[in-house]
């Protein structure tokens, strides 16, 4: 099992006024839902995926804030693909990725 920063990007979130909802693994989901992040292989880089869904507007200035933040850190954000969150079955949800 790899371990990733997840309290430095914990506090990094919630510095912007955002806060996590759940992590699992690699990837950290937002409480908006605007958009979920994915560890990179070096730790320090985070994929950030956008929900298809999402006001676009919304998500970018969530970003800008993020990246801001992040200056001053050794944590970097790089834009993901976007994606769709669907109800699965149960209370598993199913994540599907888009190029």
């Amino acid at each position: 099992m790899t371990l990733h920063p997840l309290g430095k990007l914990k506090e990094l979130i919630e510095s912007v006024g955002m806060g996590i909802s759940y992590a699992y693994d690699d990837l950290v989901f937002l409480e908006h839902n605007a958009f979920i992040m994915q560890f990179g292989d070096d730790h320090n880089t985070i994929l950030i995926h956008t929900n298809y869904q999402a006001d676009q507007n919304q998500v970018g200035e969530g970003i800008g804030k993020l990246k801001m933040a992040a200056s001053s850190t050794d944590l970097n954000f790089i834009l993901g693909s976007s994606y769709t969150l669907t109800q699965a079955d149960g209370k598993n949800i199913s994540i599907e990725f888009h190029e």
